[in-house]
């Protein structure tokens, strides 16, 4: 405990910003910065030593995973789920209804061309009537997608938007308590020398990378026998219209691949920052590795559920 207060007190003497600079100065908001960065170590210091810790666990390596899961499971889990929601109207609610007015839009667009006269070549008119019928159809599906509350761009955006401030925010804060003179640099934990220099192994960087990896490939792990079907159909399609010569862009690809490359980066920047930001890291990943499986798992069974049910319900739809 005295080791601990000791250690507090020489953090903030040492990085005590400049009190004589003018109010509203740049130097005083970066000021109220420093001051506010310190409240914040000071609170994880003492964190630390008020948590009921057994003796054999190391006090600030086990707060910092507390705090990764338990700020993860209050401030982000929700909008994980409202997002998840969001996505299931879209795909349950939005998509059948544009799935069932491709046929009339078709016809509709079809008819037009003919009364406007068009003419070309077969391709051409192909071409000027499925640019067509793409236009409509997206002009619809945004009006549903504003309808049932489920537009993607917000379904993806925000569960993003509210985690950038959590893992920027604690990051800055363990890397400030990582600064000499520390008390982190009197714990070890796992590969880590102590939790104020980098690991020397490298060994937590590459499982960081990994772990970012298997989120990334493990979307295609749990999707039913539907939705493989038609994946594969959509790669046929794309395959034919390549071997046509025609130029496929394919967004989910190269966003893939994109993760991918942050992957390995993560791996790079991970083996040059301290040991106490790189356990957050790693230990902020593996929590959203285990949403991701367990929501998708979950997502899953939904489905295969609703599957066996929906036969049943067949028969009684055509009596009525």
């Amino acid at each position: 405990m005295l080791a601990h207060c000791s250690a507090r007190r020489a953090v903030n003497i040492l990085h005590r910003p400049c009190w004589t600079v003018q109010p509203r100065s740049p130097l005083h908001f970066q000021r109220r910065t420093l001051v506010s960065i310190e409240t914040f170590t000071n609170g994880f210091l003492d964190l630390a030593t008020a948590l009921p810790l057994p003796p054999s666990l190391p006090p600030y390596s086990t707060t910092i995973i507390i705090c990764t899961v338990v700020s993860r499971l209050i401030l982000t889990v929700p909008f994980s789920i409202w997002a998840k929601q969001r996505q299931r109207r879209a795909e349950e609610e939005v998509m059948p209804i544009i799935n069932s007015l491709k046929s009339g839009v078709s016809k509709l667009v079809f008819a037009e061309m003919q009364k406007a006269g068009v003419r070309g070549t077969k391709e051409q008119i192909q071409a000027a009537h499925g640019k067509r019928v793409k236009q409509l159809l997206t002009i619809r599906r945004k009006q549903l997608f504003s309808k049932y509350r489920c537009s993607p761009g917000l379904t993806m955006a925000v569960p993003v938007i509210t985690q950038l401030p959590l893992f920027m925010g604690f990051s800055i804060v363990l890397n400030r308590l990582s600064q000499a003179p520390t008390p982190f640099d009197s714990e070890s934990f796992l590969t880590l020398s102590t939790l104020a220099h980098a690991d020397p192994t490298a060994t937590l960087p590459i499982a960081l990378g990994l772990i970012t990896l298997a989120n990334v490939e493990s979307s295609r792990w749990f999707i039913t026998e539907e939705q493989r079907e038609r994946q594969e159909k959509v790669q046929k399609w794309k395959e034919d219209r390549v071997a046509r010569g025609e130029t496929v862009i394919e967004p989910q690809k190269i966003i893939k691949s994109a993760l991918r490359v942050i992957s390995i980066g993560r791996i790079v920047v991970a083996t040059m920052v301290p040991g106490g930001v790189v356990l957050y890291w790693v230990t902020s990943a593996t929590f959203g590795l285990v949403q991701t499986w367990i929501m998708d798992y979950w997502e899953l069974r939904r489905k295969q559920k609703l599957a066996l049910v929906s036969p049943k319900k067949t028969p009684a739809a055509k009596q009525r």
